[in-house]
C-alpha cells in the first residue's frame, strides 16, 4: 500500500474533514477523495461517513487508525535508518521513560557506544504507552518502563527494585508537593495518605519537582537513588514514619527480536545499574 494513503487518512482524522486535509497537504479535494477511495478499495471497507460537518470515522475507520499510525511510524523509522551509516552493521533502538533518561538511559547509551561500536544507536524518550506501542510494531528493540503491559511474545524483566520515599527540606518542609508517579502510585498514595491526595502544588516530572524543593523548600515522594546524595549531605531529610511505595523499573523487549547483540546490550545495562552512580538529576542552572 502507498504510504501516502495512510498519511492522507490520518490527516483527515486529525482535521475532521476532507477540505481541511486537502489544505494541510496542499493538494486538491479531488485528490484527497481519490486517495480515500483507493484506500477503501484496497481494504474492502468504508472508512469515513461524510456530512456537512466534515468526515466521521466508521467502526472500520476507527480500527484502521492504529494500523495507519504503525505503518507511518515504521516507514519513517526505515527512512531515518537507511541506508546504514558507513562502518555500521545495524541499528539498536532503545527507549525509556522521561524520568529514567538521566542517568540510566544516558549511561546505557555511553556503554553501548563503547562496547558495541558496530551498531548505531537510536535512543527514544517518551511515556510508557508510546514506548510500548513502538516496541509492539518493531520500531524499538527494547524499552525501560515503570508499568509494563503484558502480551504474548513480550519479555518483561524487573531491572531495578526501588522505593518511593517521602523527603523534605529541613529548613522549609512546606508545602507538600504531589509528584505523579503513575496510576499505581496514585492509587496507593491516596489510600495511605488521603489528606495529601489533593495538593496545591503538583508536578508530573520528578526532576522538576526535586529542583523546586531544593530551591524553594517543601516535601514529596522521590526514588531512593535520586535523593540519596541529598540525604547524605543533609540538604534533604526523610519524613519519619511516612509510608514507602515500591517502584520497580522493567526492561521490556520482544522475544521475536531477541539476538546476541541485544543480550550483550542488556548485560551492559545491568552493569550500569549495579554501579553506585549519582542519580540526583539536579539540573545545571548554567545550561
Amino acid at each position: 500500500m502507498d504510504i501516502e494513503l495512510a498519511r492522507t487518512f490520518l490527516e483527515i482524522v486529525r482535521c475532521g474533514s476532507f477540505i481541511a486535509a486537502a489544505e494541510r497537504l496542499h493538494v486538491t479535494q479531488t485528490a484527497i477523495t481519490a486517495r480515500v477511495q483507493n484506500l477503501e478499495s484496497q481494504l474492502d471497507c468504508k472508512l469515513f461517513v461524510r456530512n456537512r460537518a466534515g468526515a466521521r470515522l466508521t467502526a472500520d475507520g476507527e480500527a484502521f487508525v492504529v494500523y495507519a499510525n504503525q505503518m507511518v511510524q515504521t516507514w519513517e523509522t526505515a527512512q531515518r535508518d537507511l541506508p546504514l551509516l558507513k562502518g555500521y552493521r545495524n541499528v539498536l533502538h532503545v527507549g525509556g521513560e522521561v524520568s529514567l533518561c538521566n542517568p540510566l538511559m544516558l549511561d546505557w547509551v555511553r556503554a553501548l557506544r563503547e562496547e558495541i561500536p558496530s551498531h548505531a544507536i537510536r535512543a527514544e524518550v517518551g511515556d510508557a504507552q508510546q514506548l510500548l506501542r513502538q516496541l509492539e510494531i518493531g520500531v524499538l528493540d527494547a524499552a525501560l518502563v515503570y508499568q509494563p503491559t503484558y502480551w504474548p511474545g513480550l519479555q518483561v524483566e524487573e531491572l531495578l527494585e526501588e522505593k518511593l520515599i517521602q523527603i523534605r527540606s529541613p529548613a522549609n518542609p512546606e508545602p507538600y508537593v504531589y509528584i505523579d508517579w503513575g496510576e499505581g502510585f496514585r492509587r496507593q498514595h491516596d489510600a495511605a495518605l488521603p489528606d495529601k491526595a489533593k495538593a496545591a502544588l503538583s508536578f508530573n516530572l520528578g526532576p522538576l519537582a526535586l529542583q523546586y524543593i531544593l530551591d524553594q523548600g517543601g516535601a514529596g515522594y522521590f526514588r531512593t537513588r535520586v535523593v540519596q546524595s541529598y540525604l547524605d549531605s543533609g540538604a534533604l531529610e526523610r519524613v519519619p514514619k511516612a509510608p514507602e511505595f515500591s517502584y520497580p523499573t522493567y526492561l521490556v523487549y520482544s522475544r521475536e527480536r531477541d539476538s546476541d547483540v541485544l543480550q550483550q546490550a542488556f548485560q551492559l545495562l545491568r552493569e550500569v545499574v549495579r554501579r553506585d552512580s549519582d542519580w540526583s538529576q539536579r539540573w545545571d542552572p548554567m545550561i
